[in-house]
């Protein structure tokens, strides 16, 4: 079957054929060569801002619960004005990254309500937001966390971008030029070099973070180089995130042991969002990583979904390789599945849940589990400051989508239909365990440049001295530098 970006190429051609004549075919075919952009194509599609704004109006189920989560949340107030920074600072003296956070997702909760109400009141406010950081900031600073402020806030950025493209007032051209200058190098850089460190030193989630990063900038900027730079970082890049490595272990009944659940569950959770964001992303531009290797995510999200319910999981040991060349090396092999996080609350579910059960009819019965227990979901500042800032959220009201099922060789946007879900149209099973409020969890500091090259760590490793592992509190462990700078 042709891909969605061959059906567009070829629709293209004919409407020129029927308007220019031959001449002006042979032409038109050199120059659309290379694979069209669909736009709006991050997160959300027209699409599915049609489907979210019938609904709401209809005052319909999910739709209705979930919008009005979005409009109880301050940061979607059109009222909300911009605390622009020249410098961003993360994990370090002057760690103000928590301003920056607040704006991205002011935002995009105001970029979001004007595509659902289309109140134009929450476009200005969205636009003014976007347009005075783009004309401000210039430096992403601190220890290695910089690294994830670019992550994650870049991604987040693009997607706010994206919605509001178009939009008179919107300086586009000088956002993209603030995410190719600050946002993309950092995340691409991170992912060639890891911060002077092993490939494996750090955890999947930063990974996972920098390739949303470089996949956001590249739909955001029309750059094919850099949506393929994602993708082939997603399936065969040399450190955790890419997908093998962060789900090393298959287990019968369709579970794919996550690296990070024996780790902590803060970090698996940041991890299973993170996932979900990458391949919505893909998928709305023709690209399938949902299903790429045997569906390898949905086994993924699966298990750490199972874990966080309550349920028991089978761990196969696996091993933690840490350091960095030249300066020191050492290892922790992971026997069992981490208690410490465990059943922890972000809105990370929905996506993964309508698009493998409802948009590509399949089974995921502990994400349907524990999908029904966050719902509706909220977004940015419901969920505390830590990891609660780490997923734009509002997921139900997003991706809620009655079931009709898609071939997974022909990725294509979401369509609206004239089917109703229901507040009680969810295809979940009872959940088992309570879930808690991950309102601290967020990315721990994990690394830096410098003297704290390599801080990672897991919850309840032992600090050996004599490998110069300091032990630091919340089981977290500095490793101390030797020898000559690192680089990023």
């Amino acid at each position: 079957m042709m891909s969605r970006r061959s059906v567009l190429r070829i629709t293209g051609a004919a409407t020129v054929a029927a308007g220019l004549g031959t001449a002006a075919v042979a032409a038109a075919s050199s120059a659309t060569a290379a694979p069209a952009f669909a736009h709006p194509g991050m997160l959300h599609t027209q699409a599915d801002f049609d489907r979210m704004a019938a609904k709401v109006k209809a005052g319909t189920g999910l739709w209705k619960q979930g919008y009005a989560k979005l409009a109880a949340n301050p940061r979607g107030l059109s009222t909300w004005k911009a605390n622009p920074l020249a410098t961003v600072i993360r994990g370090a003296d002057g760690d103000n990254v928590t301003t920056l956070a607040f704006d991205i997702h002011a935002a995009y909760q105001n970029a979001l309500r004007w595509k659902v109400t289309g109140d134009t009141a929450h476009a200005d406010a969205a636009r003014d937001i976007l347009n005075a950081w783009s004309a401000k900031l210039t430096t992403l600073d601190g220890s290695a966390d910089r690294f994830i402020a670019a992550g994650i806030h870049g991604y987040q950025f693009a997607n706010a971008a994206e919605i509001m493209r178009g939009y008179a007032g919107f300086d586009l051209a000088r956002f993209k030029k603030m995410m190719l200058n600050i946002f993309y190098p950092m995340s691409s850089s991170f992912l060639a070099k890891h911060n002077g460190a092993y490939d494996t030193n750090y955890w999947s989630s930063w990974d996972l973070l920098s390739v949303a990063c470089v996949l956001a900038v590249g739909i955001l900027c029309d750059d094919q180089a850099k949506v393929d730079e994602a993708v082939t970082y997603f399936k065969t890049g040399k450190g955790l995130g890419s997908i093998k490595n962060a789900i090393p272990y298959l287990h019968p009944g369709g579970l794919g042991q996550r690296v990070e659940v024996g780790r902590d569950q803060g970090h698996a959770l940041l991890s299973v969002g993170l996932l979900g964001t990458i391949c919505e992303m893909a998928w709305n531009q023709g690209i399938d990583l949902y299903g790429y290797d045997d569906n390898r995510v949905l086994k993924g999200v699966e298990y750490a979904a199972k874990w966080n319910l309550g349920h028991d999981v089978p761990f196969t040991a696996w091993t933690w390789n840490y350091g960095a060349p030249g300066v020191w090396s050492g290892s922790q092999t992971l026997t069992k599945a981490s208690e410490s996080g465990r059943g922890g609350v972000r809105p990370i579910w929905e996506s993964l849940y309508n698009h493998y059960v409802n948009r590509r009819g399949l089974d995921a019965p502990y994400v349907s589990a524990i999908a029904a227990t966050v719902r509706p979901e909220g977004g940015g500042g419901d969920y505390g400051t830590g990891g609660g800032l780490d997923h734009l959220g509002f997921g139900t009201l997003a991706f809620t989508r009655a079931k009709a099922i898609v071939s997974a060789t022909t990725p294509v946007p979401s369509v609206s239909t004239s089917e109703t879900a229901t507040s009680t149209d969810t295809g979940a099973a009872t959940a088992t365990a309570t879930l808690t409020a991950d309102a601290s969890g967020g990315t721990q500091p994990q690394g830096g440049r410098g003297d704290d090259l390599a801080a990672t760590g897991t919850g309840g490793i032992t600090a050996v001295a004599a490998t110069g592992v300091l032990a630091i509190a919340g089981g977290f462990i500095a490793l101390r530098r030797r020898g000559t700078r690192g680089s990023s």
